[in-house]
């Protein structure tokens, strides 16, 4: 039986976590070139199994969407890696997973999702954008408006980013170009706002037009944060940044800047990749010699 979809309410919006995968996934130095063994067992007093496989030597990762009810429609962020795709990465090359099924045990059917977006176009977040049906991949969401920051599909459409696309594989060839061949994709800006609770957050490093969601409702916040931390080493090390970031300095800032604004604010996160339950907080740690953070999940 799948494990019950957790839910969360942040005043009138309703945000449900749909998880297409979990667990040991990447080596520390694979993610974060700053990192080595050696400081990496020194955190053993909260690096716990369930962020941390010792006998792999791989960090937990969540693939994971999610699912948000306000002002009446239906919004989903972030679409994962999705199926029988052919990608550079063996886990997630032709693989299958039951996100649908998921989905639909959150009582949500793809017809009836009014609203799709990335937080970036990176591989494990725009995979369930499109499936494969009669020969080609066309949208899962067929009445959904797809929302594209244009500071992120201008990058992926240029130079640069399709020499990217050579490296990593072309995934937008197969879950992003669909869209706007079918008449369903808006180019919006960095701070749109989606409705009167939900507005976009420029967040950049990770990718040039990286954004946060944030969440504002009867005196309750929350920001579903993308890649801005890929996981809790990042609080801990929050100078850190990712081989996978398009300019890692000025992540790194874009993360210290938000990390310096929301700690200690009762602020409600959701980190795209944090294992269950996903949801937290950010507190500053008093260390006057490194200065850094923790972060406390929510209380099963």
């Amino acid at each position: 039986m799948s494990n019950p979809i957790r839910k969360f309410q942040i005043g009138a919006v309703q945000v449900d976590l749909v998880v297409e995968s979990s667990g040991p996934l990447l080596h520390p130095a694979e993610i974060f070139p700053d990192s080595d063994p050696h400081t990496i067992a020194r955190q053993g007093d909260w690096l716990s199994s369930r962020l941390y496989d010792p006998a792999s030597d791989r960090l937990v990762i969540c693939m994971q969407s999610f699912l948000l009810r306000s002002a009446g429609k239906i919004i989903l962020v972030d679409t994962c890696v999705g199926d029988c795709k052919q990608r550079v990465r063996p886990e997630f090359d032709e693989a299958r997973w039951n996100w649908l099924d998921r989905l639909a045990q959150a009582g949500v059917a793809p017809e009836q999702v009014d609203i799709v977006l990335s937080t970036h176009l990176h591989v494990d977040h725009i995979g369930w954008n499109t499936h494969w049906a009669d020969g080609r991949w066309v949208p899962t969401f067929l009445n959904a408006r797809y929302l594209f920051v244009d500071k992120e599909y201008e990058y992926w459409s240029n130079e640069a980013g399709r020499s990217a696309l050579q490296r990593t594989g072309d995934y937008v060839e197969d879950s992003v170009r669909p869209i706007f061949e079918a008449g369903l994709a808006e180019v919006v800006g960095v701070g749109h706002q989606i409705d009167g609770s939900l507005r976009l957050l420029h967040a950049p490093g990770h990718t040039p037009g990286h954004v946060c969601i944030e969440i504002s409702s009867e005196g309750q916040n929350a920001i579903i944060t993308g890649d801005l931390m890929h996981h809790p080493l990042q609080c801990r090390f929050p100078g850190w940044s990712t081989r996978f970031c398009f300019d890692a300095g000025q992540s790194r800032k874009t993360r210290l800047a938000f990390m310096a604004e929301h700690a200690g604010r009762g602020t409600l996160l959701f980190p795209a990749h944090f294992p269950d339950p996903t949801a937290g907080y950010l507190r500053a740690v008093d260390d006057k010699d490194e200065p850094h953070y923790r972060y406390e999940f929510v209380q099963d």
